[in-house]
């Protein structure tokens, strides 16, 4: 922890105004469970007026860019991604896994924890490619007819 906390300590001295060295440090403090450093460290953020920039994920399909941010309802097929999430989801917990939820936001309720961890962006665009790449290549190479 003291070997990551020195250089963003550092950073931040040197460049008050990067988020990216907040966020890391915020990343580093989740990890270790240490939430009030994590607290202590957005007011500081929200002090100085520095705001985390929201994540992107993003697929191409048909030629056209498909972006996605965590948690979007704003995405076409909305109800087929979250139902293909869902599904994904119930199968890997079958298989056994268990997801990390030790640098999810503390304070919230745990059902909230396990949308934020399950609706991130990365695994909205996965769903997507499942659902309609998939579907297109299976259709492609006459696995499928409509």
């Amino acid at each position: 922890m003291e070997i990551g906390k020195w250089p963003t300590d550092s950073l931040i001295e040197l460049e008050p105004q990067n988020r990216a060295t907040y966020v890391l440090l915020s990343s580093l403090y989740a990890a270790k469970g240490k939430w009030n450093e994590v607290a202590q460290l957005r007011r500081g953020m929200r002090d100085k007026r520095v705001k985390k920039v929201l994540g992107y994920s993003w697929i191409k399909y048909k030629g056209k860019l498909h972006v996605f941010s965590d948690d979007d309802q704003s995405i076409p097929f909305l109800g087929q991604i979250y139902s293909e999430l869902e599904k994904l989801n119930c199968k890997m917990i079958e298989k056994g896994y268990i997801p990390d939820m030790s640098s999810v936001i503390h304070d919230a309720e745990e059902s909230e924890k396990i949308k934020m961890f399950n609706h991130h962006s990365e695994k909205l665009v996965i769903a997507f490619g499942l659902i309609f790449v998939l579907f297109l290549l299976a259709y492609s190479y006459g696995l499928l007819r409509t």
